[in-house]
């Protein structure tokens, strides 16, 4: 394997669309449901409202606005599949 393309593999692992990552970490149901909170802009990333093509990354703080409630979650890990178990520790709800 090239280093180029070994790069380009350690790349892929790290970042996700955010509304992929919404859905794949079940923070939200529905994928369309995620693209459309974004464009409502009750989305933000680190202080910043956040389109859904968005790369969220490790360390990353997001911040949902679902209706009254705020919800804020930090992103401990970024994967491509997880099971029911596993999405529950790409993040951690911050209180």
């Amino acid at each position: 394997m090239s280093f180029l393309c070994f790069f380009a593999i350690m790349l892929s692992g790290d970042n996700m669309r955010l509304d992929k990552y919404l859905k794949i970490s079940r923070i939200i149901k529905r994928r369309t449901i995620a693209n459309e909170v974004c464009d409502a802009k009750h989305v933000t990333i680190n202080g910043k409202v956040a389109r859904a093509s968005y790369d969220v990354k490790v360390g990353d703080v997001i911040e949902i606005q679902f209706g009254e409630k705020l919800t804020k979650y930090e992103v401990l890990s970024v994967q491509e599949y997880a099971t029911k178990e596993s999405a529950a520790s790409m993040f951690r709800e911050i209180k």
